[in-house]
């Protein structure tokens, strides 16, 4: 048996996300903006943009982005990073879609809020 096995926490159904849209989340460990595209992949980030910490789970998405509400700031699913002329990052989590359930990796999750 693997001591190292993965243990994920239920979030939602992928229903419950429109497509296209995000919705944050509050777990123990804190709270994470959870992004769905228009092609059903997930994705999640912490939800603060890393410019004037807008809430990223109210902004657009658009293929594999989304853009902070605020001021506009473009940053990738997939990497997290600022994509144009601006500098930043934000953190991203591991998530998958199961059975039509959303999972985050809780002890990535726990690993985070420790830091």
């Amino acid at each position: 048996m693997n001591a190292q096995a993965t243990e994920w926490i239920d979030i939602a159904s992928l229903e419950d996300i429109p497509a296209r849209g995000a919705r944050m989340v509050k777990t123990r460990e804190g709270c994470v903006a959870v992004f769905r595209t228009a092609a059903d992949e997930v994705f999640a980030l912490d939800n603060a943009c890393p410019h004037k910490k807008g809430p990223l789970a109210e902004g657009i998405v658009h293929g594999a982005s989304v853009t902070c509400p605020l001021h506009n700031w473009v940053i990738s699913l997939e990497t997290g990073e600022v994509q144009g002329p601006d500098d930043g990052q934000v953190a991203t989590y591991p998530a998958r879609v199961e059975n039509g359930r959303i999972l985050l990796d809780a002890a990535f999750l726990a690993s985070r809020s420790a830091a």
